[in-house]
């Protein structure tokens, strides 16, 4: 019971200094942009995305920048679905570059993804390359909001995602994603850098081609983690921002069995992470287990009355994470999400351990 009572104790304390430091740091700070604004290269990976990309390719055609200083590649990645005719004709009469380039052989060590923004890169003409998803919606202050932040020595910008969509099981996906986040930003305000997300983030040129680009860097699913950790070990810099002119909005998993997919496929980029990073997220999971032992030693009443108070600060944790991000927090969805995180976690869990390969794409990976 002792043991119980100190790590749940350590649990809420982590909680709540967590909570405190999201509502009191306010992280990087946007730079004014230069008076001539650069051209800047929007990359974009796809697979078989013809009922996707229309939504994002529209977001892109709504951007304050000006249009004639954007360069759009859109990296068909051998779709069978008619995905490049679909982005053609959604980009038609576009005041800037848009062009579909094939992805019709492996560069290097590269696959996947990572072979496609491979060939985009080389075939961008410009400094910066801002690379998001087929599935993501940017708003319109994107690029000039990362830019803001790529001041001199940052190598890489990441911005901000939610999941968006009118069902309970995408709203669900949602209040799980931006809390996550929260976190990260936590952790990355005190100086100590997670990850970075390849659906809504910009890379400098100089930083990518220090590390050879992603041809040269290990394989991963994870890609965009291998890179982020590839331009800091060459010495540049990083922001990563939690601010509303950076949100894009992310399609939800269809299917409780494709959000575990996606899961496992991010997992092998926890697995990277540094060791006391991996215990705190194992520790922040061990909440539920800690929560039954409990009920098994002290009895329901007791149970209840912690798992109460679980919600209410994660509830205020949510509320702060939705407020940085311009959005109202689905509080009341408060209750099913101490049903759907344990679901997850545990499926996820079980998923891990057995051997299995998990598919991305319609891809299967190990």
């Amino acid at each position: 019971m002792l043991f119980l009572t100190l790590f749940l104790s350590g649990w809420f304390l982590i909680l709540a200094a967590s909570t405190l430091l999201l509502a009191t740091r306010r992280g990087s700070l946007p730079g004014p942009l230069p008076q001539l604004l650069p051209r800047v290269s929007l990359l974009i990976a796809a697979r078989n995305e013809a009922a996707a990309i229309g939504r994002c390719l529209q977001s892109v055609r709504q951007l304050e920048y000006p249009a004639h200083l954007l360069e759009v590649l859109l990296g068909d990645d051998g779709s069978t679905d008619g995905t490049a005719a679909v982005a053609t004709q959604a980009m038609e009469g576009f005041g800037g570059t848009f062009r579909v380039v094939p992805i019709q052989e492996t560069l290097g060590l590269a696959r996947g993804k990572a072979n496609v923004l491979a060939h985009l890169t080389r075939a961008a003409t410009t400094d910066f390359f801002l690379i998001t998803d087929a599935d993501i919606a940017v708003p319109r202050t994107w690029v000039s909001a990362l830019l803001a932040h790529a001041q001199p020595g940052i190598g890489t910008v990441t911005g901000l995602t939610l999941v968006q969509g009118p069902r309970l099981f995408d709203k669900l996906q949602g209040l799980d994603w931006l809390i996550s986040l929260g976190l990260v930003q936590v952790v990355s305000d005190l100086g100590r850098p997670v990850t970075a997300m390849g659906n809504n983030m910009l890379v400098t040129r100089a930083a990518y081609e220090a590390t050879g680009g992603y041809e040269a860097l290990p394989f991963s699913v994870t890609e965009d983690f291998e890179l982020f950790r590839a331009t800091l070990r060459h010495g540049f810099g990083y922001r990563i921002l939690f601010r509303p002119e950076v949100l894009a909005e992310s399609l939800p998993m269809p299917t409780f069995g494709a959000l575990l997919h996606q899961r496992r496929r991010w997992s092998r980029g926890v697995e990277s992470l540094p060791w006391w990073l991996k215990g705190g997220l194992l520790y922040y999971a061990g909440f539920y287990p800690a929560l039954l032992a409990l009920w098994w030693l002290a009895g329901p009443l007791v149970a209840g009355l912690v798992l109460l108070a679980k919600m209410l600060l994660q509830g205020l944790l949510a509320a702060l994470c939705f407020r940085r991000a311009g959005r109202r927090a689905p509080l009341h969805l408060l209750p099913l999400f101490e049903l759907y995180t344990p679901a997850l976690t545990a499926a996820l869990a079980i998923f891990r351990l057995l051997p299995l390969s998990f598919d991305w794409k319609g891809r299967r990976y190990r």
